[in-house]
């Protein structure tokens, strides 16, 4: 069992940035990779970042590969997503995921993950 709290979210204007943070708890953080996803009103829910268990491979969606970071601390159970340059059209509700697989390889699909958080909603002003 894993359990995921977000939290970060906000109103800010496009250009602008914000850090997401996701704390976990329930199994050993360093053994597991873990995923961003979205979902903005009446679309589906979408990949955005994954870190692997070891934190040094990352994969990203084309959407935000050069303005999003993902990272994470396996001292505190968290990770991360900085978001800079933010766009319209990346107002969404923001949710981490864990993927137990014992692979260090970040995966993109959402039938790929385990455990899901609440979410958080990002929402970006023109």
């Amino acid at each position: 069992q894993v359990q995921l709290v977000e939290s970060g979210g906000g109103l800010v204007q496009a250009g602008g940035s914000l850090r997401l943070s996701c704390a976990a708890s329930g199994r050993t953080f360093s053994s597991y990779a873990m995923g961003w996803f979205r979902q903005a009103p009446g679309k589906e829910r979408e990949f955005v970042a994954a870190i692997g268990w070891s934190g040094f491979n990352v994969y990203y969606a084309d959407s935000v590969n050069g303005r999003f970071t993902i990272s994470r601390d396996n001292t505190k159970n968290t990770v991360y997503l900085q978001m800079n340059s933010l766009k319209p059209e990346d107002t969404a509700v923001y949710y981490c995921a864990a993927d137990l697989s014992p692979s260090d390889r970040p995966r993109s699909k959402i039938y790929e993950y385990d455990y899901w958080g609440q979410g958080t909603q990002v929402t970006v002003s023109s």
